[in-house]
């Protein structure tokens, strides 16, 4: 079973055992896929501005459709107008940083015991944060209900149905995340 992240002289230091890797693995991949672009239906991206291709600027960028994505990449402004020229000028680099934190955690996670520095840390957060909020979106985790239907899954030979297997999974990245957080917040310089 996972000890959870502790800080020590190393580093910050967690313990998984090989089913739990996997599945945090199988979690990082998933949400990485969640977060590429959908393709466009007029062929590759056409931008003849070669500053907005050196950086990343995307002409034409849709609010995403899935819920999850939303979550992700919520609309910056409640100004129709302010949210597209937003997202049409980061979309892809944020797409790009969450999807390199997420391929980096997984990555960490090849050595037993993973021991993060503080900027690995940082990037697992990241990554942690991601899948939690994914889960919450295909849960339906939206109220102080809804979450407190969901704590109560925390026995994954207990679940009954993949709805109930990801609540199960869901408690447990928080549990993680919250040990991240934890040991994190430990680095900090006293006051």
């Amino acid at each position: 079973m996972a000890h959870g992240f502790k800080r020590t002289r190393k580093g910050i230091v967690g313990r998984f055992e090989a089913p739990e890797v996997r599945l945090l693995q199988k979690l990082f991949s998933d949400v990485g896929e969640t977060l590429a672009p959908a393709a466009r239906e007029d062929g590759p991206a056409r931008n003849d501005d070669p500053l907005e291709a050196l950086l990343g600027w995307d002409e034409d960028v849709a609010e995403p459709t899935d819920p999850a994505v939303r979550r992700l990449l919520p609309a910056a402004s409640s100004d129709p107008e302010q949210a597209a020229e937003f997202r049409r000028l980061t979309d892809r680099s944020l797409r790009e940083r969450k999807t390199a934190a997420l391929r980096a955690s997984s990555l960490a996670l090849e050595s037993q015991p993973v021991v993060l520095s503080l900027a690995q840390a940082q990037d697992f957060a990241r990554a942690l944060n991601d899948v939690r909020l994914v889960l919450a979106s295909r849960l339906n985790i939206d109220s102080t209900e809804a979450a407190e239907r969901v704590a109560e899954l925390t026995d994954f030979g207990r679940a009954e149905d993949v709805e109930q297997y990801m609540g199960v999974v869901y408690n447990f990245v928080s549990w993680l995340q919250e040990t991240l957080m934890n040991a994190l917040l430990k680095t900090l310089p006293p006051r």
